[in-house]
């Protein structure tokens, strides 16, 4: 960039690595360049159409024209939109300037920088008003989570998911959407201004994860030393012909967060209804090896959740499990609840005992569970007046006692140790376990380098 280039917009490049900045100055270029133009394009500027051009394979029309809405509204002396403004050109178009400042405050922003850029996104047809409506936003991050599945589906980033044989995301994008927005704090008058989005940008960092994204992805810019973020975690041992999963991609973007192996532990199909049928034996036996759990119930009146089991089940008449385990809903709500400290009810699994309730609960207490399946199958409740005392959890299916649809089992923990495993580490060399022999065979001049081997000198 030449020393033309305004001291804000210097200022906004140091945010980035030396050897990164000439990617960002590049961009420009790049969009005018596809567009039509020169390599080199001075005096050149950035139309609705280029941007198009290169975000529309991963992005919705009417996000582009967000962002483009957004570019024009930047006022480079400002540094940031000029609101109460509108750009005068008969034809918008965005300046070298505008670009970076956008770029920068996108990728490396603060949550005070990034507020201004979603209010005018969120606005866009409407003009740079100081304030939106909740709805208005909610409709912005719709948009935005959209493009993030498009680019996770395009970029090949799904690591074992197969969209396809899963729920339409359509419908979960606009539950998660939800989910973000809830977590707004508008004015009496319902109204967001940019405090208001600062302050839900700094509590929801997922926002600027995904503006994030939106900005390197949709550009194309991939700069080195910011990998792409891991949104899914690994799916594998899933029989994906003869299933059509309850999860979908903005689902599973809600859910990985949420259990403690995050994106790095595989998730695999332990059960489900329609590959091996109404079975609470077969279901039961998919629990109790594995390790930690996912289960995800869809009842008659279309609800689903579920709840998170911290390690692998036992059958026996008392509660088990420990503070990880929470239960969660997923339609028509994403909501997550986790242990209240109240008891200590995580889990219960039990069959073929005559004083004892038979069935799989998480949380409350018996014959009122925050989640429950009967042994005989197919029935279940979800009790909670006003809530779950486990889990704080309010009632998550459509009615207090439901009728099962569909459900499934997934692991999602690390694969327990196999029995050879465990065997190979019991052989450790009582040299190793023993402090007394150690630090005898220092004292001959031998060292411990491992378990099994010891160096003479």
């Amino acid at each position: 960039m030449g020393n033309a280039e305004s001291a804000v917009v210097q200022k906004r490049l140091t945010r980035f690595r030396p050897e990164e900045r000439p990617v960002i100055d590049g961009v420009f270029n790049k969009l005018v360049s596809g567009g039509g133009g020169a390599s080199e394009a001075p005096g050149k500027a950035i139309t609705l159409q280029m941007l198009q051009s290169s975000m529309g394979s991963v992005t919705s029309d009417s996000l582009v024209r967000r962002v483009f809405h957004c570019l024009c509204s930047i006022d480079p002396e400002l540094a940031a939109p000029a609101f109460g403004k509108t750009n005068q050109h008969p034809a918008p178009q965005v300046n070298r300037e505008q670009l970076v400042i956008f770029l920068a405050d996108a990728l490396r922003g603060t949550a005070e920088e990034r507020a201004p850029l979603i209010l005018v996104m969120s606005q866009y047809p409407s003009g740079t008003a100081a304030a939106v409506t909740c709805e208005q936003v909610a409709q912005f991050v719709q948009d935005l989570i959209s493009a993030v599945v498009q680019i996770l589906i395009n970029r090949g980033r799904l690591d074992g998911w197969t969209p396809e044989k899963m729920a339409d995301s359509s419908v979960g994008v606009k539950v998660l959407a939800e989910h973000l927005c809830c977590e707004l704090k508008p004015s009496d008058q319902g109204s967001c201004d940019v405090s208001c989005l600062e302050d839900w940008i700094f509590r929801t960092p997922q926002v600027s994860l995904y503006l994030e994204m939106l900005a390197d992805e949709g550009l194309s810019i991939s700069l080195s030393s910011s990998p792409p973020p891991k949104l899914l975690p690994p799916c594998r041992e899933t029989p994906w012909n003869q299933l059509n999963s309850l999860l979908d991609i903005p689902t599973l973007m809600f859910l990985a967060p949420q259990v403690p192996d995050g994106y790095s532990a595989p998730w695999r199909l332990a059960f489900s209804t329609q590959v091996h049928g109404e079975s609470f034996t077969r279901m039961m036996a998919s629990l109790t090896r594995g390790g930690p759990s996912l289960l995800l119930i869809k009842d008659t009146k279309g609800h689903i959740f579920g709840g998170f089991a911290s390690h692998t089940w036992e059958l026996k008449p008392q509660f088990q499990g420990d503070s990880r385990c929470f239960l969660f809903s997923v339609f028509p709500t994403m909501r997550v609840y986790t242990a209240t400290g109240y008891n200590e009810h995580f889990m219960y699994l039990n069959q073929h005992q005559q004083t004892m309730p038979n069935g799989l609960g998480m949380g409350g207490q018996h014959e009122y569970f925050g989640l429950w399946l009967d042994s005989d199958f197919g029935r279940g409740h979800s009790r909670a007046r006003p809530k779950c005392t486990t889990y704080g959890s309010p009632q998550l299916s459509g009615d207090e006692d439901f009728t099962l649809d569909s459900m499934e089992v997934w692991h999602v923990g690390k694969p327990p140790k196999s029995e050879e495993d465990e065997e190979e580490e019991g052989k450790k060399s009582i040299l190793f376990v023993d402090p007394e022999v150690q630090a005898l065979m220092e004292m001959t001049g031998k060292t411990l380098h491992n378990p099994q081997v010891v160096e003479c000198h």
